[in-house]
Parts: structure tokens; sequence; C-alpha cells
């Protein structure tokens, strides 16, 4: 019996978990999730100085004219020690000389000489940058389960770390099923397909930052499913498509039992995917997806997409949604809990009016999907819905009014 799409994310939850981890270094970490906290080992910045190209100053020396002969740079190991009566003149990141009390910036000024005729209104503290302002020592910067981002690098840089723990890759193995099916670079017969699902899964597994690796596509023989499979066994993940409904040649799920396969479900209450499978042999995770294109393109983003992000140790592994509008008034059918493709324009979600779960060309256009449950027939343009987004730069095709005021 079909489980329900809520059931199947709690048996993810609880059976899948982080991998082992890898220490790498920074400039290879972009996309990586972190295994542990890091503290800062240092305050930042390390000392205090200037945020402005000018002068430091006492306040009492507001509004007077005041001896200039010294200059201190960024990089300096300055030990000056400034005097009322006084300014130095120093370049932005540059160490405050001891005494400082505000940094007047260099256009804020008059120079004659070598004296320097300072405004009234002085504020202080002026563009001066304190240590620790920006991150104390010992404060945690980053989190365990945490994704690196090229900002979190910088993070990583400015406390000089070259190594950091992460959890490794996600090992991937992908293979098709099927005797009609044949690599895109071969020359088919009329009769025979293209197997377009393999190099999706591919490309999608590599975007989620996955090491993957391509298993010959199988016929459908159990002993050459079983060959395949055991090719595949030191993955962390396989991915499979096709053989698993009722057919006289489905025999991808006979061929994982034989082998040992513990099946935590076989068969989620969902349209279009029903027949999707998921297991464990030994200690890889098993998906069997439906072979039809769009079918598996939408469970492998409803179920593997979790999976990977798990397995991975990202905190944020769970379906984040955006809350709009439809776009145009939308038919269902009802009786199923239904995942349905579409476009979003940044302001309302519109559907895409041709989709079924052997089509290849909707999934190239959706960027986001909704799920409605079964009492659902009709969605009117306007009605608000829980978006989950697919593919986004979050780009737009029209120029936006950028500014709040």
């Amino acid at each position: 019996m079909a489980i329900s799409i809520t059931q199947a994310f709690d048996i993810i939850d609880k059976r899948i978990h982080t991998l082992s981890s890898e220490t790498i270094p920074i400039e290879e970490s972009l996309g990586r999730t972190i295994w542990s906290d890091y503290n800062a080992e240092f305050d930042l910045p390390r000392f205090d100085n200037s945020a402005m190209d000018g002068y430091a100053i006492m306040l009492a020396d507001a509004g007077s004219s005041v001896h200039s002969t010294k200059v201190i740079y960024a990089g300096d190991d300055s030990n000056f020690i400034l005097s009322q009566g006084e300014a130095i003149r120093i370049m932005t990141g540059a160490a405050l000389p001891q005494g400082s009390e505000a940094i007047v910036p260099i256009e804020n000024v008059d120079i004659v000489d070598d004296r320097v005729i300072l405004p009234d209104n002085i504020k202080a503290n002026a563009h001066i940058r304190y240590a620790g302002e920006d991150m104390k020592k010992d404060q945690t910067y980053i989190y365990k389960g945490d994704t690196i981002t090229a900002y979190t690098i910088a993070l990583f840089a400015s406390q000089g770390m070259s190594h950091i723990h992460v959890v490794r890759r996600v090992r991937v193995a992908i293979f098709g099923t099927g005797d009609e099916l044949r690599p895109h670079y071969e020359k088919i017969q009329p009769h025979q397909l293209y197997n377009s699902n393999a190099p999706m899964f591919i490309s999608r597994s590599q975007e989620l930052g996955c090491d993957v690796s391509y298993i010959e596509g199988s016929s459908d023989t159990i002993d050459s499913l079983k060959n395949s499979i055991t090719q595949a066994l030191e993955a962390d993940l396989i991915i499979t498509s096709g053989g698993v409904s009722v057919g006289d040649k489905d025999f991808t799920k006979e061929a994982f039992r034989q082998l040992g396969m513990e099946t935590f479900f076989s068969g989620i209450d969902i349209k279009p995917g029903k027949p999707t499978t998921i297991g464990k042999l030994n200690n890889t995770i098993i998906v069997n997806l439906p072979g039809n294109p769009l079918a598996s393109m939408v469970n492998y983003e409803v179920f593997i997409k979790l999976i990977i992000l798990k397995l991975s140790g990202a905190k944020s592994c769970y379906h984040q949604i955006i809350e709009t509008k439809m776009g145009l008034d939308y038919t269902l059918k009802r009786g199923k809990y239904t995942v349905t493709l579409g476009v979003f324009d940044g302001v309302t979600f519109e559907p895409l009016l041709l989709q079924a779960p052997g089509m290849v060309s909707p999934i190239a256009r959706a960027d986001a999907m909704i799920i409605t449950t079964p009492e659902v027939s009709l969605l009117q343009k306007g009605d608000r819905v829980k978006m989950i987004p697919i593919k986004f730069t979050f780009s737009s095709k029209e120029e936006r009014e950028l500014f709040n005021s």
C-alpha cells in the first residue's frame, strides 16, 4: 500500500544520516557542509584602525589649527602616541595611534604647510573601527551544518584558516533500465528511445554537490540488473529509473530484493510517480524511480534532493516554500496528492498547461512546483499557493524596481 508524502518524509528523516568527514583547503570548500562549529581565534579587526584616509585627532582640538608631520600607513607597525595640539595623518586600515578619539576625513580639513585646520563638529569615535566590533575572539562564526558560500570562505580567510573540516561529498551512482533505452550519443532504431533520465540525474546530482558515476544501462533481466547494482554499491546513493511498475519486464525491485535490499517503502501517494521505492542495501541508500521522465524528475526534486541534503549533513535540508499567487485558473483531477510544475516570475506562479508523466519538455521549462491535496480540483487566478522552488538564480527577464522608499 502506498504511503503518504508526509510519511515518506518522516522515514527519510529518520533513516538517512550524515556521512563521514574530511579536511580540505578552503579554496576547494565551496558548496560543502561544515562538520562542526568554528570559533574565532582572535578579534576582527585585530586592532583599532581607521575607516578613512584622514587625520587622527583629539576632540579637544576641534575647530583649531594643529601641527602634523607624521603619517601611518596600513600595515605599519606604528607605536605613535598622539598628543593634544597634534594631528597624525592616517590611511584606511592603519592602526590608530594611542590617544586617538576620532578620525577626520582628509576632505574635511584645510592644510597649510605642516598645519591642519580641523572642523568644529567632530563626533567622538568618528570613522574608527574598534578591535572586535566585527567579530569577538571565541565567537562562533559558522555553525555545523552550514553550507559554505564564497562569503563564508571570506570568513575563514579572515581568521587565517587554510583547511577546514567538512562532510565528504555524497557519492551517487546512476543507471537506467530498459532494453529500449540507448545512450544519447548512439544511433537508435525506430523502436528505441534515448535515455534522457540518466544525464538529467547526473547533472542534477552534480548541481547538488555530489560525486557522480554512471553505470552502463542495464537490460531487463534480473542478472543484468544485479550486475549493475553490484558495480554501484560503493556509492552512498544509487538512483535507478524504470522497472518499478508491474509490467512483465519490470524487474528492478526484484533484483534489489534478491541482493538483500531493505525496503523502507514501495509506493507513494503522489501523482506523478506513485511506484517510487526507497530502501537500503548494505550501507547504500537505494531509490528506484519510475521511468517516465517528468515523473522521475518530480520525485527526484521531492525526495532525492532531501536525501542528498540529509547525507551531506546540511542543516537546511527541508523544502522551503514561497507563498505566492496563482497567475491563471488551473483545473486538476481530484483524488490524489498532485505535483504541478510551473514557472515563477517573481510575482505569480503559472502552471505549465501541458505536462504529463512521460514528457521531457516541461521539465526544462519548470522552475517551481506546487503540491495539492486530493480535494483540490480548481485553483483560481489570485489564489494563494505554497510554491517549492526548483532552480532559482532569482533573476528576472524584465528590469525591476529595486529601491525601497
